[in-house]
Protein backbone atom coordinates (compact mmCIF):
# COMPACT_ATOMS: atom_id res chain seq x y z
CA UNK A 1 0.00 0.00 0.00
CA UNK A 2 2.66 2.12 0.15
CA UNK A 3 6.02 3.22 -1.66
CA UNK A 4 9.39 3.84 0.24
CA UNK A 5 7.53 4.06 3.73
CA UNK A 6 10.12 3.80 6.75
CA UNK A 7 10.04 0.94 8.18
CA UNK A 8 12.19 1.97 11.30
CA UNK A 9 9.42 4.40 13.21
CA UNK A 10 12.25 6.21 15.22
CA UNK A 11 14.17 7.21 12.44
CA UNK A 12 13.75 10.53 11.57
CA UNK A 13 11.08 11.50 9.45
CA UNK A 14 11.10 12.60 5.46
CA UNK A 15 10.79 16.53 5.42
CA UNK A 16 7.50 15.44 2.19
CA UNK A 17 5.27 12.79 1.77
CA UNK A 18 2.88 12.67 -1.03
CA UNK A 19 -0.31 10.43 -0.06
CA UNK A 20 -2.29 9.41 -3.09
CA UNK A 21 -4.58 6.66 -4.70
CA UNK A 22 -7.80 6.21 -6.71
CA UNK A 23 -9.82 5.70 -3.15
CA UNK A 24 -10.67 9.00 -1.42
CA UNK A 25 -11.39 6.56 1.79
CA UNK A 26 -7.93 4.70 1.17
CA UNK A 27 -5.83 7.79 0.79
CA UNK A 28 -8.02 9.29 4.20
CA UNK A 29 -6.93 5.90 6.26
CA UNK A 30 -3.06 6.04 4.48
CA UNK A 31 -3.41 9.77 6.11
CA UNK A 32 -4.68 8.81 9.18
CA UNK A 33 -2.11 6.07 9.46
CA UNK A 34 0.81 8.28 8.27
CA UNK A 35 0.16 11.41 10.74
CA UNK A 36 0.15 8.65 13.42
CA UNK A 37 3.36 7.86 13.27
CA UNK A 38 4.80 11.62 12.38
CA UNK A 39 2.98 13.13 15.38
CA UNK A 40 3.85 9.59 18.25
CA UNK A 41 3.00 10.51 21.96
CA UNK A 42 2.65 14.47 20.91
CA UNK A 43 -0.31 16.46 21.04
CA UNK A 44 -1.90 16.11 17.64
CA UNK A 45 -3.57 19.70 18.27
CA UNK A 46 -0.85 21.04 18.80
CA UNK A 47 1.64 19.59 15.93
CA UNK A 48 -0.70 18.88 13.08
CA UNK A 49 -1.83 22.31 10.73
CA UNK A 50 -4.81 22.11 7.69
CA UNK A 51 -4.62 23.56 5.02
CA UNK A 52 -6.88 23.31 1.69
CA UNK A 53 -10.43 20.28 1.89
CA UNK A 54 -12.62 20.04 -0.62
CA UNK A 55 -14.51 23.45 0.13
CA UNK A 56 -11.54 25.37 -1.02
CA UNK A 57 -11.18 26.45 -4.96
CA UNK A 58 -7.43 27.32 -4.83
CA UNK A 59 -5.08 26.27 -2.10
CA UNK A 60 -3.08 29.28 -1.00
CA UNK A 61 0.30 28.12 -1.47
CA UNK A 62 1.73 31.18 0.63
CA UNK A 63 0.17 29.84 3.64
CA UNK A 64 1.61 26.89 3.04
CA UNK A 65 4.95 28.22 2.19
CA UNK A 66 4.71 30.43 5.40
CA UNK A 67 3.85 27.22 7.80
CA UNK A 68 6.72 25.38 6.44
CA UNK A 69 9.42 28.03 7.16
CA UNK A 70 8.03 28.81 10.11
CA UNK A 71 9.77 27.15 13.36
CA UNK A 72 7.16 25.25 15.91
CA UNK A 73 6.34 26.81 19.06
CA UNK A 74 6.28 25.03 22.31
CA UNK A 75 6.52 21.75 20.27
CA UNK A 76 9.89 19.84 18.46
CA UNK A 77 7.89 19.08 15.05
CA UNK A 78 5.03 21.00 12.97
CA UNK A 79 3.02 18.16 10.67
CA UNK A 80 1.90 20.88 7.60
CA UNK A 81 -1.07 18.79 5.48
CA UNK A 82 -2.32 19.93 2.64
CA UNK A 83 -5.75 18.49 1.56
CA UNK A 84 -7.01 18.51 -2.15
CA UNK A 85 -2.99 19.24 -3.22
CA UNK A 86 -4.37 18.80 -7.02
CA UNK A 87 -6.21 22.57 -6.42
CA UNK A 88 -2.72 23.95 -6.15
CA UNK A 89 -1.42 25.81 -9.27
CA UNK A 90 1.59 25.64 -11.32
CA UNK A 91 3.52 29.17 -9.48
CA UNK A 92 2.31 27.67 -6.45
CA UNK A 93 3.29 24.30 -6.52
CA UNK A 94 6.74 25.47 -7.77
CA UNK A 95 7.06 27.76 -4.71
CA UNK A 96 6.61 24.58 -2.44
CA UNK A 97 9.16 22.95 -4.14
CA UNK A 98 11.21 25.98 -3.85
CA UNK A 99 10.98 25.67 0.11
CA UNK A 100 11.52 21.78 0.21
CA UNK A 101 14.82 22.30 -1.27
CA UNK A 102 16.49 23.38 1.99
CA UNK A 103 13.54 22.09 3.97
CA UNK A 104 13.39 23.13 8.30
CA UNK A 105 14.64 19.96 10.16
CA UNK A 106 11.03 20.32 12.62
CA UNK A 107 8.87 20.60 10.26
CA UNK A 108 7.31 17.73 8.04
CA UNK A 109 4.72 18.88 4.81
CA UNK A 110 2.27 16.40 3.73
CA UNK A 111 0.55 16.25 0.70
CA UNK A 112 -2.55 14.72 -0.04
CA UNK A 113 -4.01 13.94 -3.70
CA UNK A 114 -7.19 14.83 -4.45
CA UNK A 115 -8.93 18.35 -6.54
CA UNK A 116 -7.33 17.97 -9.27
CA UNK A 117 -3.92 16.93 -10.84
CA UNK A 118 -0.96 18.11 -8.27
CA UNK A 119 1.58 20.55 -10.12
CA UNK A 120 4.48 17.93 -11.77
CA UNK A 121 7.52 20.39 -10.37
CA UNK A 122 6.46 19.31 -6.78
CA UNK A 123 5.65 15.92 -7.40
CA UNK A 124 9.35 16.01 -8.61
CA UNK A 125 10.07 17.54 -5.18
CA UNK A 126 9.07 14.71 -3.39
CA UNK A 127 10.49 12.06 -5.59
CA UNK A 128 13.93 14.40 -4.64
CA UNK A 129 13.72 15.03 -1.21
CA UNK A 130 10.76 12.57 0.24
CA UNK A 131 8.56 9.94 0.06
CA UNK A 132 5.14 8.68 -1.88
CA UNK A 133 2.79 6.68 0.44
CA UNK A 134 0.52 5.14 -2.69
CA UNK A 135 -2.74 3.94 -1.87
CA UNK A 136 -3.73 1.95 -4.06
CA UNK A 137 -4.59 -1.64 -4.25
CA UNK A 138 -4.50 -2.77 -7.64
CA UNK A 139 -6.50 -5.54 -9.29
CA UNK A 140 -6.79 -9.12 -9.43
CA UNK A 141 -4.34 -11.06 -7.42
CA UNK A 142 -2.76 -7.40 -5.95
CA UNK A 143 -6.34 -6.27 -4.56
CA UNK A 144 -6.85 -10.20 -2.96
CA UNK A 145 -3.26 -9.64 -1.17
CA UNK A 146 -4.03 -6.76 -0.49
CA UNK A 147 -6.69 -7.34 1.84
CA UNK A 148 -5.52 -10.64 3.04
CA UNK A 149 -2.66 -8.45 4.65
CA UNK A 150 -5.43 -6.12 6.12
CA UNK A 151 -7.15 -8.85 7.77
CA UNK A 152 -4.19 -10.46 8.62
CA UNK A 153 -3.07 -6.72 10.81
CA UNK A 154 -6.80 -6.30 12.03
CA UNK A 155 -8.28 -7.39 14.89
CA UNK A 156 -9.91 -10.60 13.94
CA UNK A 157 -8.99 -13.90 11.87
CA UNK A 158 -11.50 -14.79 9.27
CA UNK A 159 -12.32 -18.17 7.77
CA UNK A 160 -11.69 -18.92 4.00
CA UNK A 161 -15.18 -18.86 3.38
CA UNK A 162 -16.04 -15.70 5.09
CA UNK A 163 -12.68 -14.27 3.26
CA UNK A 164 -13.90 -15.21 0.01
CA UNK A 165 -17.17 -13.75 0.82
CA UNK A 166 -15.86 -10.32 2.28
CA UNK A 167 -14.02 -9.95 -0.86
CA UNK A 168 -16.69 -10.41 -3.22
CA UNK A 169 -19.18 -8.16 -1.16
CA UNK A 170 -16.61 -5.39 -0.89
CA UNK A 171 -16.02 -5.30 -4.33
CA UNK A 172 -14.61 -1.84 -5.10
CA UNK A 173 -15.88 -0.26 -1.86
CA UNK A 174 -12.69 -1.47 -0.14
CA UNK A 175 -12.52 1.94 2.12
CA UNK A 176 -15.38 0.08 4.47
CA UNK A 177 -13.01 -2.72 5.64
CA UNK A 178 -11.39 -0.53 8.49
CA UNK A 179 -14.96 -0.14 10.11
CA UNK A 180 -15.61 -4.14 9.24
CA UNK A 181 -12.96 -5.52 10.63
CA UNK A 182 -13.16 -2.85 14.01
CA UNK A 183 -16.65 -4.17 14.57
CA UNK A 184 -16.31 -7.64 14.41
CA UNK A 185 -13.30 -7.46 16.77
CA UNK A 186 -15.67 -5.57 18.90
CA UNK A 187 -18.42 -8.18 18.50
CA UNK A 188 -15.94 -11.60 18.60
CA UNK A 189 -13.19 -9.99 20.81
CA UNK A 190 -9.79 -9.39 19.39
CA UNK A 191 -8.18 -12.81 18.41
CA UNK A 192 -11.08 -14.67 17.35
CA UNK A 193 -12.20 -16.26 14.43
CA UNK A 194 -15.00 -15.53 12.61
CA UNK A 195 -16.86 -17.89 10.36
CA UNK A 196 -18.62 -17.11 7.03
CA UNK A 197 -22.40 -17.18 8.62
CA UNK A 198 -20.59 -14.91 11.90
CA UNK A 199 -19.59 -12.34 9.54
CA UNK A 200 -22.79 -11.60 7.09
CA UNK A 201 -24.85 -9.95 9.14
CA UNK A 202 -21.97 -7.48 9.65
CA UNK A 203 -21.72 -6.62 6.17
CA UNK A 204 -24.53 -4.49 5.14
CA UNK A 205 -24.90 -3.39 1.57
CA UNK A 206 -23.21 -5.04 -1.18
CA UNK A 207 -20.06 -2.41 -2.19
CA UNK A 208 -19.61 -1.48 -6.12
CA UNK A 209 -17.71 -3.79 -8.63
CA UNK A 210 -15.68 -2.72 -11.63
CA UNK A 211 -17.26 -2.83 -15.09
CA UNK A 212 -15.21 -5.14 -16.36
CA UNK A 213 -16.78 -7.72 -13.94
CA UNK A 214 -20.11 -7.00 -16.01
CA UNK A 215 -18.36 -7.25 -19.86
CA UNK A 216 -16.14 -10.28 -18.74
CA UNK A 217 -19.51 -12.04 -17.21
CA UNK A 218 -21.02 -11.59 -20.65
CA UNK A 219 -17.68 -12.63 -22.49
CA UNK A 220 -18.08 -15.87 -20.71
CA UNK A 221 -21.96 -16.21 -21.74
CA UNK A 222 -22.54 -17.02 -17.91
CA UNK A 223 -25.77 -14.93 -17.79
CA UNK A 224 -27.13 -15.23 -14.40
CA UNK A 225 -23.57 -13.68 -13.62
CA UNK A 226 -24.08 -11.15 -15.40
CA UNK A 227 -27.32 -9.93 -14.44
CA UNK A 228 -26.06 -10.01 -10.44
CA UNK A 229 -23.30 -7.79 -11.42
CA UNK A 230 -25.76 -5.67 -13.51
CA UNK A 231 -27.54 -5.12 -10.34
CA UNK A 232 -24.23 -4.45 -8.16
CA UNK A 233 -23.39 -2.14 -10.49
CA UNK A 234 -27.15 -0.24 -10.81
CA UNK A 235 -27.39 -0.62 -7.02
CA UNK A 236 -28.51 2.57 -4.88
CA UNK A 237 -26.02 5.24 -5.71
CA UNK A 238 -24.78 2.75 -8.44
CA UNK A 239 -24.09 3.78 -12.14
CA UNK A 240 -27.31 5.28 -14.09
CA UNK A 241 -28.56 3.21 -17.74
CA UNK A 242 -26.61 5.04 -20.14
CA UNK A 243 -23.32 4.91 -18.05
CA UNK A 244 -23.88 0.95 -18.56
CA UNK A 245 -24.67 1.31 -22.20
CA UNK A 246 -21.44 3.12 -22.57
CA UNK A 247 -19.20 0.70 -21.08
CA UNK A 248 -21.04 -1.91 -23.05
CA UNK A 249 -21.02 0.49 -26.48
CA UNK A 250 -17.03 1.08 -25.65
CA UNK A 251 -16.77 -2.93 -25.03
CA UNK A 252 -18.40 -4.23 -28.37
CA UNK A 253 -16.90 -1.45 -30.82
CA UNK A 254 -13.59 -2.11 -29.78
CA UNK A 255 -14.57 -6.00 -31.18
CA UNK A 256 -15.88 -4.26 -34.04
CA UNK A 257 -12.58 -2.07 -34.74
CA UNK A 258 -10.40 -5.05 -34.47
CA UNK A 259 -12.86 -7.28 -36.75
CA UNK A 260 -10.97 -7.85 -39.73
CA UNK A 261 -8.00 -5.95 -38.62
CA UNK A 262 -4.65 -6.74 -39.92
CA UNK A 263 -3.62 -8.03 -36.01
CA UNK A 264 -1.45 -10.48 -35.03
CA UNK A 265 -1.03 -10.19 -31.23
CA UNK A 266 -2.02 -7.93 -28.28
CA UNK A 267 0.70 -5.15 -29.32
CA UNK A 268 -0.82 -5.04 -32.13
CA UNK A 269 -4.60 -5.15 -30.73
CA UNK A 270 -3.56 -2.18 -28.35
CA UNK A 271 -2.32 0.11 -31.20
CA UNK A 272 -5.49 -0.02 -33.49
CA UNK A 273 -7.31 0.59 -30.03
CA UNK A 274 -5.25 3.34 -28.67
CA UNK A 275 -5.15 1.14 -25.66
CA UNK A 276 -1.76 1.43 -23.58
CA UNK A 277 -1.75 -2.31 -21.99
CA UNK A 278 -1.53 -5.08 -24.77
CA UNK A 279 -3.39 -7.19 -22.10
CA UNK A 280 -6.25 -4.99 -22.60
CA UNK A 281 -5.76 -5.51 -26.52
CA UNK A 282 -5.28 -9.12 -26.63
CA UNK A 283 -8.11 -9.80 -24.43
CA UNK A 284 -10.54 -7.96 -27.18
CA UNK A 285 -8.64 -9.31 -30.04
CA UNK A 286 -9.37 -13.03 -28.05
CA UNK A 287 -13.10 -11.86 -28.03
CA UNK A 288 -13.60 -10.54 -31.16
CA UNK A 289 -12.25 -14.10 -33.00
CA UNK A 290 -14.82 -15.95 -30.47
CA UNK A 291 -17.59 -14.34 -31.00
CA UNK A 292 -17.12 -13.60 -35.17
CA UNK A 293 -18.65 -10.71 -37.45
CA UNK A 294 -22.00 -11.93 -37.32
CA UNK A 295 -22.49 -11.79 -33.74
CA UNK A 296 -20.54 -8.41 -33.17
CA UNK A 297 -22.97 -6.85 -35.78
CA UNK A 298 -26.00 -8.23 -34.01
CA UNK A 299 -24.34 -7.02 -30.38
CA UNK A 300 -24.33 -3.36 -31.98
CA UNK A 301 -27.71 -3.69 -33.00
CA UNK A 302 -28.94 -4.94 -29.56
CA UNK A 303 -26.43 -2.04 -27.96
CA UNK A 304 -28.27 0.85 -30.65
CA UNK A 305 -32.25 -0.82 -29.67
CA UNK A 306 -31.55 -0.88 -26.10
CA UNK A 307 -29.94 2.80 -25.96
CA UNK A 308 -33.13 3.64 -27.79
CA UNK A 309 -35.38 2.39 -25.27
CA UNK A 310 -33.58 4.01 -22.39
CA UNK A 311 -34.52 7.08 -23.87
CA UNK A 312 -38.10 6.61 -24.13
CA UNK A 313 -38.85 4.44 -27.28
CA UNK A 314 -39.87 1.81 -25.15
CA UNK A 315 -42.62 1.56 -22.02
CA UNK A 316 -39.95 -0.79 -20.35
CA UNK A 317 -38.31 0.86 -17.59
CA UNK A 318 -34.36 1.28 -18.00
CA UNK A 319 -33.49 -1.28 -15.76
CA UNK A 320 -35.93 -4.16 -17.61
CA UNK A 321 -33.88 -2.93 -20.43
CA UNK A 322 -30.73 -3.38 -19.50
CA UNK A 323 -31.47 -6.78 -18.06
CA UNK A 324 -32.60 -7.57 -21.00
CA UNK A 325 -29.95 -6.56 -23.02
CA UNK A 326 -27.20 -8.09 -21.02
CA UNK A 327 -29.13 -11.67 -20.87
CA UNK A 328 -28.77 -11.23 -24.79
CA UNK A 329 -25.81 -10.41 -25.09
CA UNK A 330 -24.31 -13.23 -22.87
CA UNK A 331 -26.42 -15.77 -24.80
CA UNK A 332 -24.58 -14.48 -28.17
CA UNK A 333 -21.17 -15.46 -27.14
CA UNK A 334 -23.35 -19.04 -25.42
CA UNK A 335 -25.03 -19.77 -28.71
CA UNK A 336 -21.28 -19.12 -30.39
CA UNK A 337 -19.85 -21.55 -28.02
CA UNK A 338 -22.23 -24.03 -28.83
CA UNK A 339 -22.28 -23.49 -32.87
CA UNK A 340 -18.41 -23.74 -32.66
CA UNK A 341 -18.51 -27.03 -30.77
Amino acid sequence: MSAGRRSDPTSAPAPVYLVRGDDSALVTQAVRGLLAELVGERDQALVVEEHGGSSIEELDAGAVVDACTTPPFLIDRRVVVVREAGKLSAAGGARLAAALEDPLPSTVLVLVSGGGTVPSVLVKAVAAKGQVVDAAVGTGRERTRWLGDQVRGGPVRLEPAGMSLLEEHLGDDLGRLAGILQTLGVAYGTGATVSRDQLEPFLGEAGAVPPWDLTDAIDAGTTARALQVLQRLTGAGGRSAPEILAVLHRHFSNMLRLDGADVSSGEDAAAVLGARSAFVGKKAWSQARQLGTERIGQAIALLAAADLDVKGQSALPPETVLEILVARLSRLVRTRAAVRR
